[in-house]
């Protein structure tokens, strides 16, 4: 290598000739160092640049001649992508689809931080100009002892004999080079500093910074301030090639140095990954990052049949999904099914019979329906969850959760929800609507039942997807409503109407109302082998003669002299003070209105529906004519979250999942509803609450609502009265606070006295010092000021509770996201 005008090293010497051979040193012979402290590395000279400049293009190569576009192939269909995407196990309320871990915040402010990398960086660069000018003591120590002394000549100054010592101490260069680098890049958080600054920007940012850094290593090798190469190089005779021979070494040369520097800055930019996304088709900003790769866990292939033996199964399935054939409700619903075969095996046969010729089809829903007509919402029934927004970048949300995606599934709606906000703020289109489908997908899937009231005329889907449809006050419709909920004991049966007709009203006692109630309902069911109509229960708690006249003869005749005395005792109590029966026949003849005609019928002529379906993987509506009979709505709504209570506890098979939907919840919650409510999560159901405000509960229900309800939800534009109810109930937590008192500083000297005076008049303030007071305090996590008055439209203030007992604070989410 030709050593002339070459860069000085450590101990470098100038003046050396020739190419190939060692040259000759003008210092003198060797003298080998003496005993002691070994002495620290020379000054380094400069020298010219080693490389020539590089062809104008590659030998033989056509310049302008365009790259190959690579396209990648589709990874699958949307159902296989979908079904491989990670779920990962995350806390209540992520939306786990594709989901990925938010970077823990990191410690310090952006100012901070930059103060840390300058510093950091201005004392490695004059570390390093006195490490390359041999200026830092006993540093040349390590290549002295582990290099032959007839490498070197002098005693104080260390100089290389020729290009054996040339070529170690660009080498120790390199690595003292990097090893500083490393140090202080460690010491200063640079990475950290380079993925909070610029990579947190999002993936163009990222590359951007690393392929500026790439520039300026290229600039810093370019001019010779980095030596990134071994001195052998220049003893190569390349600079005497012409031709092919001499570019082609000339760029196997630039190749040693700049490839390994590649790989180096693909990585800290993400380029990789980066090229990758422009090769693929475009796929929406929220898509899963990533799919689980094939093989024996790969959910399109059932591993579980496979595992069983079942591999003709799974091949079906396997190719109906592959062709498009099988949805998420398929999926989900199949896998239930197996579930059952797990549980029961001599389901096995019809399992297999079943999928052998039906594919995905198979394990049906009775309604014969695979999909809901229309989807407004976005769903993964893999982990039956239903997209609801996205938490905000807001102060007061956490920082790893913000701008993760919000999600509700039966694991924390079994604790039941209530949301408070006024008209128009997106109760029933962002909140009950999205569940609510959610919970009719899984009922196609066979995992649950729901029952959805609502005023008539409420948007909660099409009719289609229904299987009941009861539209009270309405002549045409199909079903009717069972006012007893199925009950066959009157007991059972006047206590949910007793609760249901006189459970608002205060001083009105429900196990008195009950217990007049069931005094009728027995006799009569005795009689004539069914409950009363609701005309026949008027007028026998009216005490009408005749008709209470009628019953008595029948039991005469039938001689049942227990219902006679229970009919007896409810003759005796009307008319004394405190009968109920008055209140009751007013209640009941808000439902014996021409209106109704023909509706809670007990004679078996039409189509009642019952509660007791809860058993079934059933979808049902309930539509209320709110409009033209507010009072008998109301009535209706709490007889059915009654009965809903009662039917949901008393399942025998709890393995669906239970959900009541009250779009409208106002003057419908009792005493023991609320009681109810609250049993209702160990009993694998729940109910969603929609108030327009607290008001619309009698205030010493407020508290337990509140405490019976694990999900709350409180819209925009709620009163500071109702927000101070969620205050409380969400409670207070420890905040690290910082209290800065500004004191005038008195100078005692007179020049510093006329310092501050010039000073006071040039600003027009006082010279001060702060004192700083920092002290934990608990705080509300959120204040009904704040909920009142800083929750813009279109979002809310949720928090969570899981029915395993796992809490999420209250979070600022955003809907429609």
């Amino acid at each position: 290598m030709d050593t002339d005008g070459m860069n000085g090293g450590h101990g470098r010497s100038q003046g050396h000739g020739g190419h190939g051979a060692p040259p000759e040193t003008a210092a003198g012979p060797h003298v080998p160092h003496p005993a002691g402290p070994l002495p620290s590395l020379p000054p380094r000279p400069t020298r010219a640049p080693l490389l020539p400049p590089p062809p104008a293009h590659a030998p033989g190569a056509t310049p302008g001649t365009p790259a190959a576009d690579g396209i990648a192939g589709p990874v699958g269909n949307p159902f296989t992508t979908w079904l491989r995407t990670p779920r990962p196990e995350t806390e209540p309320g992520y939306w786990r689809l594709g989901h990925t871990p938010v970077a823990p915040k990191a410690a310090g402010t952006v100012r901070s931080q930059l103060v840390r990398v300058v510093v950091s960086f201005l004392v490695f660069f004059v570390c390093w100009q006195a490490f390359r000018e041999g200026k830092l003591p006993f540093l040349g120590a390590p290549l002295y002892y582990f290099t032959p002394d007839s490498w070197w000549e002098g005693a104080a100054v260390r100089t290389a004999v020729d290009h054996r010592g040339l070529a170690a101490v660009e080498f120790y260069e390199l690595l003292g080079t990097v090893g500083l680098f490393l140090g202080f890049a460690k010491l200063g958080g640079w990475r950290t500093a380079f993925d909070d600054l610029i990579a947190a920007r999002g993936p163009w940012y990222r590359a951007a910074g690393a392929a500026a850094a790439a520039f300026v290593t290229f600039l810093l090798i370019q001019n010779q301030v980095l030596t990134v190469y071994p001195l052998a190089f220049g003893h190569l005779p390349y600079k005497e090639l012409t031709g092919l021979a001499g570019a082609l070494v000339i760029y196997l040369v630039y190749t040693l140095i700049y490839l390994p520097l590649v790989p180096v800055f693909a990585r800290l930019g993400g380029w990789t990954a980066l090229l990758a996304t422009l090769r693929t088709p475009a796929r929406p900003a929220d898509a899963p990052p990533s799919l689980i790769e094939g093989g024996p866990d790969d959910p399109v292939a059932w591993p579980q049949l496979r595992a069983a033996g079942m591999a003709e199964s799974a091949e079906r399935l396997a190719s109906e999904a592959a062709a498009g054939r099988m949805n998420d409700v398929d999926h989900v619903r199949i896998r239930r099914a197996w579930d059952s075969v797990l549980v029961d095996p001599l389901r096995r046969t019809a399992f297999a019979k079943a999928v052998r010729d039906q594919g995905a089809a198979a394990c049906g829903h009775p309604s014969g329906a695979r999909d809901l007509p229309v989807r407004a919402a976005r769903h993964d029934l893999v982990v039956a969850q239903v997209r609801l927004g996205s938490v905000t970048d807001a102060e007061p949300n956490p920082h790893e959760r913000r701008g993760t995606g919000f999600a509700l599934d039966p694991g924390v709606l079994g604790t039941s929800m209530l949301a408070v906000g006024p008209s128009g703020a997106g109760k029933t289109g962002r909140l009950v609507r999205p569940v609510v489908e959610s919970l009719m997908l899984q009922a196609l899937a066979g995992e649950a039942a729901v029952i959805v009231v609502a005023a008539a005329g409420t948007h909660l889907g099409p009719d289609d997807a229904y299987d009941i449809v009861v539209r009270l006050g309405d002549p045409s419709s199909v079903h009717d409503l069972d006012l007893y909920g199925g009950a066959t004991d009157p007991d059972e049966a006047a206590s949910l109407l007793a609760e249901a007709f006189v459970g608002d009203i205060p001083g009105i006692d429900v196990r008195r109302s009950a217990t007049a109630l069931a005094q009728l309902l027995g006799p009569f069911r005795v009689t004539y082998g069914r409950f009363p109509t609701v005309p026949e229960l008027r007028e026998l708690l009216e005490g009408l003669p005749s008709a209470r006249g009628a019953l008595r003869q029948a039991l005469e005749s039938a001689d049942h002299q227990t219902m006679l005395r229970e009919l007896d005792a409810r003759i005796r109590q009307s008319g004394v003070q405190g009968d109920p029966g008055p209140a009751l026949a007013d209640r009941v003849a808000l439902l014996d209105r021409p209106a109704f005609q023909g509706f809670f019928d007990t004679t078996g002529s039409g189509r009642p529906f019952s509660l007791r379906a809860l058993e079934h993987p059933i979808r049902v509506r309930v539509d209320l004519p709110e409009r033209a009979h507010a009072d008998a709505s109301r009535l209706l709504a709490r007889l059915l979250l009654a009965q809903f209570n009662g039917s949901a506890a008393a399942r025998g098979d709890r393995s669906l999942f239970a959900f009541l939907a009250l779009d409208d919840a106002s003057h419908t919650l009792t005493p023991e509803t609320v009681r109810g409510v609250q049993r209702l999560r160990s009993a694998n159901a729940g109910v969603l609450l929609n108030l327009r405000t607290l008001d619309d509960v009698p205030e010493p229900l407020r508290t337990p609502l509140l405490g019976s309800v694990g999900c709350r939800v409180a819209f925009s534009g709620v009163t500071t009265w109702d927000g101070k109810w969620f205050a409380d109930a969400w409670g207070t937590e420890l905040v690290e606070t910082r209290d800065v008192t500004s004191r005038t500083v008195y100078a005692d000297q007179p020049m510093t006295r006329f310092i501050h005076s010039v000073r006071k008049l040039i600003t027009g303030k006082a010279v001060t010092t702060d004192a700083v007071t920092v002290r934990q305090v608990e705080r509300e996590r959120w204040s009904a000021s704040a909920l009142a008055n800083t929750v813009p439209p279109g979002h809310a203030v949720l928090s969570l509770t899981s029915v395993r007992g796992e809490r999420v604070a209250p979070l600022l989410v955003r809907f429609g996201e």
